[in-house]
């Protein structure tokens, strides 16, 4: 079985719920855990969907440029990292299309799918498959059907399934004692056991399903700042960041992975 690998292109300070007038002046790392991960995806012979934050392919176009001739997919994760439920209708069109456009001109192909920042597709958003029609996009991949503060649908399905015209890749969990629990990457991969990872993808596989992982450059780099922020941020950004290595190479030789374009043949 063919699993999904995806990565979730943005810098550290990005997914921390600043806004973006308070991401001037911070440290650029995008390339050390960018760097770093092309180079462990390609000793496995690898390939990915990275899902790139519009102003990250705005701000340094190389290491976009360079994914892309790496063989990767190259997928849009919105423009300025705001949760979609915010943006509303309108919003989450101008941030999709301002984002779409300049990846597109940058690459110089169509961009096919989308993954919404915080995972922010919900209930409160079933305006946004129509939204994301309207832009030319086959897939998404930001329906978590799990209940966290600020994601996720727990009774979606669990598996791919469609809304109109856009094929959804829900991320991965795995079922227990009527609960699904979030097993497909990021934080999940550094608070939970290695064991556990390993189980909920291999169920997955045994029920004829493909897995969805992801992750995020500076996941790679334990080195990067740290700020003064509320627990509920800083627990699941910084906890364990130095086994992040490690863990990704043993999940690396465990288990296959391809682009999310060609694990859902388009």
């Amino acid at each position: 079985m063919i699993n999904a690998f995806t990565v979730d292109l943005e810098d550290w300070y990005q997914g921390i719920e600043l806004p973006l007038g308070r991401w001037v002046g911070r440290e650029d790392r995008l390339r050390v855990g960018t760097d770093l991960l092309l180079e462990l995806l390609a000793d496995v012979r690898a390939r990915a969907t990275f899902f790139v934050l519009g102003s990250v392919a705005e701000r340094s176009p190389e290491v976009v440029r360079q994914i892309h001739a790496a063989g990767h997919e190259v997928g849009t994760h919105g423009y300025g990292h705001e949760f979609v439920y915010r943006l509303g209708p309108d919003g989450f069109r101008a941030d999709l299309e301002r984002s779409l456009r300049g990846l597109e001109q940058l690459l110089g192909v169509p961009v096919r799918g989308h993954r919404a920042p915080y995972f922010s597709i919900t209930r409160a958003t079933p305006w946004a498959f129509s939204v994301m029609e309207d832009c030319g996009l086959r897939y998404d991949s930001s329906v978590f059907p799990v209940r966290n503060y600020r994601y996720g649908i727990p009774d979606a399905p669990r598996f791919v399934y469609r809304v109109g015209s856009i094929i959804e890749f829900p991320l991965t969990t795995w079922r227990c004692l009527g609960h699904n629990l979030p097993a497909a990457g990021g934080a999940y991969f550094r608070l939970f056991p290695y064991t556990f990872i390993r189980r909920a993808l291999r169920d997955t596989n045994a029920a004829g399903q493909p897995a969805v992982f992801y992750l995020h450059p500076w996941e790679l780099d334990p080195g990067h700042p740290r700020l003064d922020l509320p627990m509920r941020i800083s627990l699941p950004h910084y906890r364990n960041l130095a086994q992040t290595r490690h863990r990704l190479e043993r999940l690396l030789s465990e288990f296959r992975f391809a682009p999310m374009g060609q694990v859902l043949a388009l």
